[in-house]
Formats: structure tokens, sequence, C-alpha cells
């Protein structure tokens, strides 16, 4: 079984993405992070962190092992063939574990948590794109506050990302997470019932299957 409709939420760094998945999932709505699955396909041993170490250099290795994340976001914001190349190792192997994990779920709509969901192609995995939206401001400020990085470090990484008014033009549905939690609540609740709905509706359109 498939989920009969499939929800990528996207959005700046800092903008809520992790805040209103998690709203959707005390819905009781399957939701796969791509965050997750990007650490777990580069853990030591696995195929994409020999690559990113040959690539990177032992200098984005911890002194446990594993990759150093603040280290490698740094570099990879930094250059952009940096980045291209860590994308290229890293979200094939996360779209392929997202969709075997799509595939077992036997609900009526799934959502996956995507940052670069719209730049790396993944708008075909998806039915719908959410975004959440916030103001520059407020994803610094909730970044710094989160990761104990600087604001020029953040500042690089927005101007390394698809720009606001682009993501927005991409959705299907957006988020404005600036305002009160209640208010941010009150809108994945409204939204959760239209993909209930709209799910509903595409499951009774397809075919059925035959014993």
């Amino acid at each position: 079984m498939r989920p009969a409709l499939v929800i990528g939420i996207t959005g700046g760094i800092g903008s809520g993405k992790t805040t209103v998945a998690n709203l959707f999932s005390s819905l009781g709505v399957p939701v796969i992070d791509a965050d997750e699955l990007a650490r777990q396909v580069v853990t030591p041993g696995q195929p994409a962190y020999e690559e990113i170490v040959q690539f990177f250099g032992p200098t984005v290795v911890s002194e446990s092992g594993e990759l150093d994340r603040r280290q490698l976001r740094e570099r990879v914001f930094s250059n952009p063939e940096n980045r291209t190349h860590i994308e290229n190792i890293i979200h094939p192997r996360v779209y392929a574990q997202m969709n075997r994990q799509l595939d077992r779920l036997d609900v009526p709509y799934a959502i996956v948590v995507v940052p670069l969901l719209i730049e790396t192609g993944g708008r075909d995995l998806v039915n719908r794109v959410l975004v959440v939206d916030s103001p520059e401001n407020l994803q610094i400020a909730r970044t710094t506050r989160r990761d104990g990085t600087t604001s020029a470090a953040v500042e690089k990484i927005l101007s390394a990302q698809m720009d606001r008014t682009s993501r927005l033009s991409a959705a299907d549905d957006v988020i404005e997470n600036d305002a009160s939690e209640e208010a941010l609540k009150e809108a994945v609740c409204e939204l959760h019932q239209k993909y209930l709905t709209e799910a509903a509706r595409i499951a009774s359109e397809q075919p059925e299957m035959k014993e």
C-alpha cells in the first residue's frame, strides 16, 4: 500500500518545519523526515559516509568518528560546488528510503519533510507542497538559538537557499509561522481536514484492486 496523498513540507532554515510536522504527527499522521534519514545514510560505514570523507577530508570527522555536522555545513554552504556534490551523494539515497517507507504505509495521507524539496527534484515524490513560511529575522533568531551558531552563519545559509518568493510561488499550501502557537495549531488542523478530504477523493477515483 501507499498513501493516496503525500504532502511535502518544506521551508527555509528556522521556518518551523519540524514544529509543523510534529503537530501533524500529533493528529496521527505519519511523518517521514529527510534530515533523520540523511543522518542514517551518513553513519560511519555507510557508502555515503565514505564518499563524503573522501571528498572533504578528515576535517569533517568528529572525535567520535561521526561526521561533524556543523563543520560540514559550513564547508557546504561556503561553496556551491561542495553543496552540489554532497546533495548528489545524500539526496538520491534519502529519496529512495522515503519511497520504501511510503510503500509500507496504509493510511489516507502522509507527510514528508524535505528542506530542499523543490531544489532537489523532490516535487515528483509528493502530491502537494506545503511551505512553512517565516520572516527572515525570525528564521535567524530561531536558528541561532537552536544551533548555537552566529547570525552571519545563518545568513550565509539563507543566501544559499531558494529565495522566499520563489519557494512561495511553488507552494500548493502555505502556513505562516509568525504568530501564536494556537494560530499554528489551528492552521494545521484546517489543513489536516482538507488533506483527509482530498485523500478520500483520490482513493475513490482509483480502480479497485482485484483479488
